[in-house]
C-alpha cells in the first residue's frame, strides 16, 4: 500500500534519511525504531512532503506521493506529530471538526454523514461525553486520544504517529496502544509509528523498522526482527530477547555501573 524506493532526504547538507527502502503492509501496525537521531520522524515527514527527497520516490497505491495534491493526500494519509497545540478555548468538538477540512466543499462546513463520523470517534476513544470541554481542560490522557480522534475523523485509510505515547504513564502508554493496534485490527487502517520502547514495539506492533544513522537497517515482521544481533546493531547494547505470554521481551544487560562513595 505505502513504500519507499531508496528514498534520501537532508536538511540543508545533513543528510538524515540515506538510501531508504521501506514497504508498509496494509492493515498492520509497523513500528518505527531506533536511537534519538537516526531519522524516525524524518521519515514520517518525507511520506507527508514535508521534508523534501533528494533522491528516490514515494508510493502509495501506485502513485507518487510526490505528484498528490495537499489536499487529495490529506484524504489518504493522516499525521499525528510529536507535538499538538490548539488555542485555549477551542473546544475537543471543534478540533475534531478541523480533520475534515479535505472533504469539506469550497462554501461550507460539515455534512451529516460527516457530524456522525464525529460523534462515532469521540465514542471510539472514549470522550463521547467531552464533546463540549476545551481542549486545554483534559487530562494528558485524555488528550493524547483527544488527538486521535482527530486523526481518525481525517477518514483516511493510512495513520502516521510520531511518538504517540510521548510523555504519558505507563498506564496511559498501554491505553493509547490498545487503541491504537485496535484500529488496525477493527478498523483496517494502516498505521505507522515511530516508538521508543522496544517492549511496548514487541507487544503492539506487527511489523517493525529499526533505523540507525539514517539507513533501515532490517524491516519486517517483529519475531524476524526483533533478535539480539539486530539490538545490538542498532543500539549499541547487548539485551536478551525472549518470548513470554506470545510476545517478546527485551531484557537488556547493564552497560556498566557507578561506584558511589
Amino acid at each position: 500500500m505505502l513504500e519507499t524506493r531508496h528514498i534520501s532526504a537532508a536538511y540543508g547538507k545533513l543528510e538524515v534519511l540515506s538510501d531508504v527502502s521501506v514497504c508498509f503492509q496494509k492493515g498492520r501496525l509497523t513500528a518505527v525504531v531506533g536511537p534519538n537521531g537516526c531519522g524516525k520522524s524524518s521519515l514520517l515527514k518525507a511520506i507527508m512532503g514535508f521534508l523534501p527527497l533528494s533522491r528516490g520516490t514515494i508510493v502509495l497505491e501506485d502513485e507518487a506521493v510526490q505528484k498528490i495534491g495537499r489536499k487529495k493526500l490529506a484524504r489518504k494519509i493522516a499525521y499525528l506529530p510529536q507535538d499538538c497545540f490548539c488555542p485555549d478555548y477551542m473546544t475537543l468538538g471543534e478540533l475534531i471538526e478541523l480533520a475534515g477540512y479535505a472533504r469539506y466543499a469550497p462554501i461550507g462546513g460539515p455534512t451529516e454523514r460527516d457530524r456522525e463520523l464525529y460523534r462515532q470517534v469521540l465514542e471510539t476513544v472514549g470522550l463521547g461525553d467531552r464533546a463540549g470541554f476545551p481542549v486545554n481542560k483534559l487530562s494528558g490522557g485524555q488528550r493524547q486520544r483527544a488527538w486521535i480522534a482527530m486523526v481518525l475523523a481525517q477518514d483516511t485509510d493510512v495513520i502516521l504517529m510520531d511518538e504517540p505515547v510521548n510523555h504519558l504513564d505507563m498506564k496511559y502508554q498501554f491505553a493509547v496502544l490498545e487503541l491504537v493496534k485496535e484500529l488496525t485490527e477493527a478498523h483496517g487502517k494502516t498505521v505507522i509509528a515511530v516508538l521508543h520502547d522496544l517492549n511496548l514495539t514487541t507487544t503492539f506492533a506487527d511489523d517493525v523498522v529499526l533505523m540507525r544513522s539514517g539507513k533501515c537497517v532490517t524491516s519486517g515482521p517483529v519475531a524476524e526482527t526483533v533478535t539480539s544481533g539486530t539490538i545490538e546493531q542498532v543500539f549499541d547494547l547487548k539485551a536478551q530477547i525472549f518470548p513470554r505470554d506470545g510476545r517478546l521481551v527485551c531484557f537488556p544487560e547493564r552497560v556498566g555501573h557507578v561506584a558511589v562513595s
